[in-house]
Order: structure tokens, then sequence, then C-alpha cells
């Protein structure tokens, strides 16, 4: 590892004053994403500023309902939190999917948000990625393409976004607040993760010096009913293949709303929009919901190597809305 500089924040407009100021400053909170990549040689950061210790490990309720969750809030002290299961328990389900019990003690939901692409050629760094080295070219495109976006990429990069939280938390209407020098701006999830268009190394809307304070969740819908179903190779530490985030409530026999995301199909948590509107005020059958999912998918661009993605999200959708609607019967 090249040696960097360390630093640990002791208060908020501090640590954002530090990094802002220098171009090669990061912040490092849980460090189970950063850390590795440091290890791989894909970053290589001067100075880490560690956000560890800061006041924004907490989980309150807020006034309307909604929660509001420090951005160092462990995922496994989040997944337990006592009303996220009772009131999000989509969001506690996505979070015990993802990782190890061991790492989800240390990641954080901040760090969870800004995990990078667990793409095989970002990570290696003897090969071109324009990800991790703009204008190299994409070694995925021509090669190993199991794990790649069919919504969504271009021609310069075709890697997916990794998190299993975000996905549940862009299906709930999250909001991200963040700090910089210029005071607090909130940014919806739903508009936070960049598709990659021709600079994929930007994943986020995020400046340089901006640091993740919360994420606001609004309150539940009342008799909505959600679940998070995850597909992949192992049944654990592994990433998704296809994962579907839904929430979906059902009044006098007809759906009066739909919020779904989908995971391991693109760039970033992918809000199906084109089957909420569907959805929305039609009667739920399995008729409807193979119509959902096929509206959703009608600009897929698969892969040679997973094309089976296409059939996998399209099967996984349509079951996970047949449960949720047999559930609120």
């Amino acid at each position: 590892m090249i040696p960097f500089d360390y630093e640990r924040a002791t208060d908020v407009d501090g640590a954002v004053a530090t990094v802002t100021a220098d171009p090669d400053a990061r912040f490092l909170a849980g460090g189970t994403n950063l850390v590795d990549h440091m290890k791989l040689g894909v970053t290589q950061p001067g100075r880490l500023v560690d956000v560890s210790a800061l006041p924004l490990g907490d989980v309150d309720e807020l006034p309307d309902g909604g929660l509001r969750i420090g951005a160092t809030v462990r995922n496994s002290d989040l997944a337990a939190h006592e009303l996220v299961r009772s009131r999000y328990p989509m969001l506690s389900r996505a979070l015990l999917s993802g990782a190890s019990g061991q790492l989800r003690n240390f990641a954080t939901t901040a760090g969870n948000l800004l995990q990078r692409t667990r793409c095989v050629y970002f990570q290696d760094v003897t090969t071109p990625c324009n990800k991790r080295a703009p204008g190299t070219g994409c070694s995925a495109l021509g090669g190993y393409a199991r794990y790649s976006a069919i919504l969504g990429a271009s021609e310069h990069c075709v890697a997916v976004h990794p998190s299993d939280m975000a996905v549940a938390m862009t299906a709930l209407d999250a909001v991200v607040v963040v700090r910089s020098v210029d005071g607090d701006r909130r940014i919806p999830l739903a508009e936070f993760y960049r598709l990659p268009g021709d600079s994929p190394d930007r994943d986020t809307e995020l400046t340089h010096g901006e640091l993740v304070t919360a994420v606001e969740l609004p309150p539940p819908l009342a008799a909505s009913r959600s679940a998070y179903r995850k597909v992949r190779d192992r049944a654990s530490f592994a990433f998704a293949l296809v994962s579907v985030a839904a929430d979906l409530t059902i009044e006098n026999d007809r759906i009066s709303s739909a919020r779904i995301a989908l995971g391991g199909v693109a760039h970033r948590p992918w809000r199906a929009e084109r089957a909420e509107e569907m959805l929305n005020g039609s009667v739920p059958t399995e008729q409807t919901f193979a119509a959902a999912a096929d509206a959703e998918l009608s600009a897929v661009s698969p892969l040679p190597g997973n094309e089976f993605k296409v059939t996998l999200t399209r099967r996984v959708l349509s079951a996970t809305l047949r449960s949720l609607a047999e559930e609120a019967r």
C-alpha cells in the first residue's frame, strides 16, 4: 500500500473543509470498500480524514413519522433497529442480504451508498477500465460480462452498482443529506447516482469535499406490503445477479401505489418507473405483473454472457409482486 496521511476528524465542518482543500483527500468511515481498493491499487488517496467518530451515528424519528439515519450508522445496527424492522422491513432484509456479518458490523450507511462497482476489470489494475482510468477502454465489452448491466449502460462502461441497501432506499424514496463548505443540500436518492454515459468514473452527483451526513426516509405508506428479493450465485456473501425491492399498496382490489427498484441490472439502483406507471390503478393479476415487467424491460441491452438476466429479472419481479398481492388479500 502506498503511504498516506491520516487524521481523525473532530467536527463535521472541519472534516469537510480539510477534504475540500486537498484534491487527494478522501473521507474514511468503515473502510470496507475504500481500504480494499487502496490495497489493490485501484485508488491512491494522499490523505484520509476519518469521520467515524463524528456524531452521525444515530437513527432518529422525524416529526412526520419518517426516519433520519446518520451517515455512520453501522449496517448491522440499522438492520436490527426496531423502527426499521417494524416500518421498513424491506430495508432491513436488504441490509441483511448484503456482505457478511463481520462486514456489516463495520460498514456504514454512507459508505454503503458510496461503494464502488465490483466489476472484475475495475478491480484488476492490469486491465483497461474507463471507470478506474478514464479513456483506457472497457474490458467487460467482449470480456466476462455475467454480472454486467442490461439497462442504462454505455459504450464506455457496463458495470453495475453493488449495494443492496441502496436498492431498497431507492424504492422507499429516500433523500440523501450532504454537507459542503456552502452548507447542506438534499438529493433524492433516485437522482443521487449517475448513469455511466461518457464519464463512468463519476458514480454520483457529489462534488469533491461533500460529505454525506444522513439519509432520510419518508413515513411508510399505510397498508402497504413490501419485500426485498435477491438472486445470487451462492446463499451468502455474494452480490446480486438481480434483486427487486417492491412496495405495493392495494385498495378496493386495485393497486393504489407501486414503488419498485431493481438491483444488479444497471450502473445505479434502477427505479422501475415504467412498471410502476403500468401497475398504478390496475387490478393485481398475474397478467398485470407480467405486463409491467415486460414494459420495464422493453429497453434492455444484454451482452453475450448475461442474456439470462433479462428472463431472471422478469421472473423475479413478477414473483415478488405476486407474493405481495397475496399478502394483501
